[in-house]
C-alpha cells in the first residue's frame, strides 16, 4: 500500500500545477497552452514506463504494452483504460485526470509481476470530453466512433471565434484528419474507465469504490432569444420587448419540470448582449442542460421548458428559438463485462447508476466498456471542491489492476 500510496501521490503532483487558476479550481481547455503541457506530461509519463506513444487522427492519446502503432492498427482483442485531462471552467482536480494517472498505476501494477500481455493494453487520453471550449462533449471520442462529423467538428467556434480547426492547426496538428477511426476502434475487445464519483452514492454506501450500470440519457440545447435593446431609466415597461423575462420564466420551469420527474436540468451559462446595467437586453442565450433517468422523460423536461419559454416570449414580443446542441442516448453498460468486472473485485463494490456523460458512454456504441467509479466525500464534482482520499484512489487503482487483471490472462 505504501508503495503504491507514494507513487499515486508523486504523479498526482506533478499534474496539479497544469492548469491551474489562483482559486484552485483548474482551466484545462483544448488546445491550449494548459492542454499542450498535459500532453506532454502523458507522453513523460508513459515514456518512463516504456509505452509507446501516439496521437490518434482526433486528438486522442494512446500509451500502449505490447503493441507498436508504428506497425499499424492494434489487433483485434486490445485492451484501454484511461479517461480524459481536460477540465470544465474553474472545475476540480480529480474528473478525468484520476482516470489516467489511475490507468498508468494500474498497468505499474500488472507490470510488476513481469509476465508480458497476452493482448496489448493501452491508457488513452480523449481530447475535449467536458466540451468546455468548443460546447460538444466527449469530442474526441465521439468522432472516433463516428458519431460526430468532422465538417461539423472543424466549424465549431469557441467563445473568441476560433474554430477547431484553427485551434488544431495552431497546436500543430492537422484538423483535416478528424473522422470515424474504424481500425482502432475495432481492434478493441473493451474499454474500461475509472473516474471520481460525481454524487455521494459510495460516501453513503460507505464504499471506496463503484460499479456503473448505467449513463441517464442527456442533452444541451441552446435557448435564443431576441429582444429589442432599450433605456432602463426611460422605456416604459408596457414598452419593452425583453428577452430577460421568457428567459427567467425558462429557467424557473427547468428546475420545477426536472423536479417534478425525478431527473435534473441546469442553465450554467448565458450570454446577454449588450449585458449593460442600465439598459434593457437585446438579446439572450442560455445553455440548458437536462438529464432523466428515460429518453421519454428526457423529452418531457426539455419540450415544457420548451413551450414556457416560447409563451413567455410571445406575451413580451420576443423571438424564441431552442437549437439543439448534443444528444447522448441512455447507456447501459455491456453485461458482461460488467459481470467480470463484478468477479475481479468481489462483493466490495456495489453497483450504481449515473447521471453524467463520459466517453465509456460514447465507446459503448462500438466496444464493450465499464465503469468504476472512486468516492467522493464531499458529493460535489465540477467544483475546487471535488475531492477524493489518496487511500481511496490508491484502493481505485488496484480495483482498476484486478480488472485489468482478469481482462488480460483470463
Amino acid at each position: 500500500m505504501t508503495d503504491l500510496l507514494s507513487g499515486f501521490r508523486a504523479m498526482w503532483t506533478e499534474l496539479a500545477p497544469i492548469g491551474r487558476r489562483p482559486d484552485g479550481g483548474y482551466d484545462r481547455f483544448a488546445w491550449t497552452g494548459a492542454d499542450l503541457e498535459l500532453r506532454a506530461w502523458f507522453r513523460r509519463t508513459a515514456t518512463a514506463r516504456d509505452l509507446v506513444v501516439e496521437q490518434d487522427r482526433n486528438g486522442n492519446l494512446w500509451a500502449w504494452w505490447g503493441h507498436d502503432p508504428a506497425g499499424g492498427a492494434p489487433p483485434a482483442g486490445a485492451l484501454a483504460t484511461g479517461s480524459h485531462l481536460d477540465s470544465v471552467p474553474g472545475g476540480g482536480a480529480y474528473d478525468g485526470p484520476l482516470g489516467v494517472v489511475a490507468a498508468f498505476l494500474a498497468l505499474d501494477e500488472l507490470r510488476a509481476g513481469g509476465a508480458a500481455p497476452s493482448r496489448p493494453v493501452a491508457v488513452v487520453g480523449f481530447t475535449e470530453e467536458e466540451g468546455a471550449r468548443f460546447g460538444v462533449a466527449c469530442l474526441g471520442s465521439k468522432l472516433s466512433v463516428g458519431a460526430l462529423d468532422p465538417g461539423r467538428a472543424c466549424a465549431l467556434l469557441d467563445a473568441t471565434g476560433t474554430s477547431l480547426a484553427d485551434a488544431m492547426h495552431g497546436a500543430g496538428n492537422d484538423p483535416g484528419a478528424l473522422g470515424r477511426d474504424e481500425e482502432r476502434m475495432g481492434g478493441l475487445a473493451a474499454f474500461v474507465e475509472l473516474h471520481v464519483e460525481q454524487g455521494r452514492f459510495l460516501s453513503d454506501a460507505g464504499a471506496a469504490v463503484g460499479i456503473a450500470t448505467e449513463i441517464w440519457p442527456h442533452g444541451r440545447w441552446r435557448i435564443c432569444l431576441e429582444g429589442e435593446a432599450n433605456h432602463a431609466g426611460t422605456a416604459r415597461l408596457e414598452d419593452r420587448r425583453d428577452p430577460m423575462l421568457p428567459f427567467a420564466a425558462a429557467v424557473a420551469t427547468a428546475r420545477t419540470a426536472a423536479a417534478g420527474r425525478g431527473g435534473l436540468a441546469t442553465v450554467g451559462r448565458v450570454a446577454v448582449r449588450p449585458n449593460a446595467t442600465n439598459a434593457v437586453a437585446a438579446s439572450v442565450e442560455a445553455w440548458l442542460d437536462a438529464r432523466a433517468p428515460a429518453e421519454v422523460t428526457l423529452e418531457e423536461i426539455v419540450g415544457e421548458v420548451r413551450a414556457e419559454g416560447e409563451r413567455s416570449a410571445a406575451e413580451h414580443g420576443v423571438s424564441c428559438r431552442v437549437v439543439e446542441e448534443s444528444r447522448s442516448a441512455a447507456v447501459a453498460f455491456d453485461e458482461e463485462l460488467r459481470a467480470r468486472v463484478a468477479r475481479a473485485l468481489g462483493d466490495a463494490a456495489p453497483e450504481m447508476p449515473t447521471g453524467a456523460g463520459h466517453d465509456a458512454g460514447v465507446l459503448a456504441q462500438v466496444v464493450p466498456t465499464s465503469m468504476l467509479f472512486v468516492r467522493n466525500p464531499t458529493g460535489v464534482s465540477h467544483s475546487p471542491d471535488e475531492h477524493a482520499s489518496d487511500e481511496d484512489c490508491v484502493d481505485g487503482v488496484r480495483a482498476l489492476s484486478r480488472v485489468l487483471e482478469e481482462l488480460v490472462w483470463q
